[in-house]
């Protein structure tokens, strides 16, 4: 603004205000004031967004010069907190650049354009003394770079710094102590590829970081993490590395070398270097790229320029973020420590992303992306509060027009990541300035979740109203908020996962509904079985194709099949004893579901690809994976749909029969890649037997939706039709994603309600 107003001829002056909104006052002839606009939209850079432009005409005051005013908290509109981005290309040359003796090889180099933000930000607006930088004040060399106004890339760049005033990194051994080294990067590459552990700090928190090509260091990073089967992101210097490990297209390359730079899920090479343990059963690899210069450098360091770099923390808490913490945590992890002076602020993880039928998908949404917000076509008109679910899980605030999603929190069935997701909801209503007196509080309508718990005891702090929102609702809700589902219109929603509370008081998770932001019908379902042993039944899914076997099968019939699969033993802990208990609860069931996530976890135990769950999701992961082997056409099942009252039934048990039948004669890939194909194709034709000439629109959500051969099957049955099949394109499917669908709801249904009547 300060350069193409002096060059414009305009005076008057710049300033930021609340969050990322600027207020620019302009004075001059018509011709001048002309000029500057011409300027400002040929020469905005391209990194800016520019969300909404307020015009007003001003008496003049009679300026002489164009000026840059000290920062103002206070603002017209509210305007976004800004994610923290990857280094730039200029930046990393800096650091690249041997004759650069201010910059080179320095870790922490930023400019206007990259660089850390909310995590290191303390309030709004972005100034340097409201963030974390406050604490490393500007040497005369880049005070004059951040004075100069022909500096595009530093004139008033609020984190920049050099080897002269910015942060420091230090090594340190598991215990705390200085390692007596000349340059710790290239000491730490080196301990790395010696086979050693080693936490890092980065930008949102910690990682933890070691050879991803050595099966025996591989195993030993499971074995102390506690972590036995799930997979491991690994960072890679470059693209060109990249293309060593993994299959890329120019979609893929673009996403990796984009600013968020997040963990893309990419299908692993036959001829990859990576060690099979890395990702366990899979057939896809998460990989991504340097965000930093510290990254950067210490991976070009390493012989092989790639490193497993995963979260680090303790098996189910959040990821550290402060020195002590990571000392005193990840001791018995990690063999070594690199860490920095400069305080993380806010916690933000890695964002995730897969592709589903050639379309990118959030999975996670952090660094990157949060707290970006996002707009939805209904407002409100005080604050909305949303607790979110209960795995996987983000909170959201809603105000306007806006729904502005925490980063991604976790699973809050453990204490402290409760309380960290009550934390940032603090965070982000006081850098927004939401007030949160008298506001609607949302939360499951599970009685048990732990966010509901919260969300009762925020809505009494607070004088608010709380709300109950059915789970799967929320799922559709989110993805017709992403987009862009206009209030009033009903769309055909599918919600696909592992549980949900459904007003029957069963378990849910297979549900097809006609929604508006107002209300849902439930139209159609996978049917119910028993889930004999409640949570056990997820553990060890063996359990739960017992519970669709006995449909078909008597007792004696059901011994003899897993007998001779040889998954009587492996599947099931106690063997004869749990088989008859399983029975047992089979005939008596407390509990039955619809769920999607049980059924896939059925049928990955009895084709034997994974007998017990040690990570979120992963039997139907696995299932999914084994499919991706195959290069056959898929042989397609004709599941029944029933109608059962008011509702139409897909008649999963089949699916049972048909492996029993045909599990000595098909491969196990083809089988898992026509039954996800086959759920698909039944799920497209329960659409078509619901649907009116109203609907135009199909949105898909829930954390199975994402999967490639389900999507698939259900496009293919509707593609007779005009329907148009939706995913979210902004927030994930998961549970991720379900506080989005949560405050449009709200704000829906709050609009529409007296007060108290809530």
């Amino acid at each position: 603004m300060y350069r193409i107003a002096k060059r414009a001829g305009v005076a008057g002056y710049v300033r930021n205000m609340g969050g990322a909104e600027v207020e620019i006052y302009l004075e001059g002839t018509r011709e001048s004031i002309e000029r500057f606009f011409k300027l400002f939209w040929r020469e905005k850079p391209a990194a800016v967004l520019i969300e909404r432009i307020l015009v007003e005409k001003a008496r003049p005051r009679g300026v002489r010069d164009f000026t840059i005013l000290p920062s103002s908290s206070s603002s017209l509109v509210r305007s976004v907190i800004p994610p923290d981005f990857a280094i730039c290309d200029e930046c990393l040359r800096e650091v690249l650049d041997s004759t650069n003796k201010r910059r080179y090889r320095y870790p922490f180099n930023s400019c206007v354009f990259c660089g850390p933000r909310f995590s290191m930000m303390y309030d709004s607006p972005w100034d340097r003394d409201r963030t974390a930088m406050r604490n490393f004040p500007l040497c005369s060399e880049c005070l004059k770079e951040y004075m100069d106004p022909s500096n595009v890339r530093r004139f008033h760049a609020q984190g920049i710094s050099c080897a002269m005033c910015g942060p420091r990194v230090m090594l340190l051994t598991r215990d705390g102590e200085p390692v007596n080294c000349k340059d710790p990067l290239r000491e730490a590459a080196r301990l790395i590829d010696e086979g050693h552990i080693v936490a890092i700090k980065g930008v949102g928190g910690f990682h933890i970081a070691c050879l991803a090509s050595n099966d025996d260091v591989v195993l030993k990073l499971r074995k102390r993490k506690r972590r036995p089967e799930k997979p491991f992101a690994v960072m890679t210097l470059d693209v060109d590395t990249a293309s060593k490990l993994v299959e890329l297209d120019e979609k893929a390359v673009e996403i990796l070398r984009s600013p968020q730079r997040p963990i893309l899920l990419l299908p692993l090479r036959e001829d990859s270097p990576v060690s099979r343990y890395v990702a366990p059963g899979l057939a896809h690899l998460g990989v991504f790229l340097p965000y930093t210069a510290l990254h950067y450098l210490l991976l070009s360091e390493t012989k092989d320029r790639f490193a497993i770099m995963t979260s680090g923390n303790v098996h189910g808490k959040p990821m550290c973020i402060k020195n002590d913490q990571a000392l005193r945590e990840l001791r018995d992890i990690v063999d070594f420590f690199l860490v920095h002076n400069r305080e993380i602020v806010n916690r933000v993880d890695d964002s995730v992303i897969r592709f589903t039928v050639g379309e990118p998908v959030l999975l996670r949404r952090g660094r990157g992306y949060a707290p970006y917000w996002i707009k939805v076509p209904l407002r409100t008109e005080g604050t909305i509060v949303c607790l979110g679910a209960l795995l996987q899980n983000t909170g959201a605030i809603m105000f306007e027009d806006k729904v502005v999603l925490t980063q991604y929190i976790g699973d809050c069935d453990d204490f402290d990541t409760l309380l960290d997701l009550e934390h940032y909801l603090d965070v982000i209503a006081r850098m927004y300035r939401a007030n949160l007196t008298n506001a609607v509080f949302v939360c499951d309508l599970h009685p048990r979740y732990t966010t509901t718990n919260l969300a009762e005891i925020l809505a009494e702090k607070h004088r608010g109203k709380l709300l109950r929102v059915q789970h799967h609702w929320a799922h559709i809700a989110s993805a017709m908020a992403d987009r862009g589902i206009q209030p009033g219109e009903e769309v055909i929603g599918v919600a696909i996962d592992g549980a949900g509370y459904g007003e029957d008081g069963q378990i849910w998770g297979g549900e097809i509904m006609t929604c508006t932001y107002l209300g849902y019908r439930r139209v159609a379902h996978l049917e119910y079985v028993p889930m004999p042993g409640g949570d056990l039944a997820v553990e060890y899914p063996l359990r739960m194709a017992i519970a669709h076997l006995y449909k078909i099968y008597d007792e004696e019939e059901i011994r003899r099949i897993l007998s001779s699969l040889g998954l009587l033993k492996r599947g099931l802990k106690h063997g004869e004893d749990e088989l008859r208990v399983t029975l047992n609860l089979c005939r008596k069931p407390t509990i039955l579901t619809s769920s999607m996530g049980r059924l896939l976890d059925a049928v990955s135990a009895l084709l034997g690809i994974c007998l017990r769950r040690t990570y979120e999701g992963e039997p139907a992961i696995k299932l999914e994976e084994t499919a991706h082997k195959c290069r056959r056409d898929p042989v397609v099942l004709d599941l029944r749909v029933e109608s059962e009252g008011d509702k139409y039934i897909i008649r999963t048990t089949e699916i049972f029969e048909y492996i029993v039948n045909n599990i000595d004669r098909l491969d196990k890939a083809l089988l898992a890649k026509s039954i996800l194909y086959s759920i698909g194709l039944a799920i497209g034709r329960c659409i078509k037997m619901v649907r009116s000439r109203a609907h135009s629109k199909v949105v898909l959500s829930g954390g199975a939706s994402v999967n490639e051969f389900i999507v698939q099957g259900i496009i293919e049955e509707l593609k007779d039709t005009s329907i148009k099949v939706l995913l979210p394109k902004k927030v994930p499917p998961n549970d991720g994603g379900i506080a989005l669908g949560q405050a449009v709801i709200a704000a829906m249904i709050s609009e529409r309600q007296a007060p108290g009547d809530l």
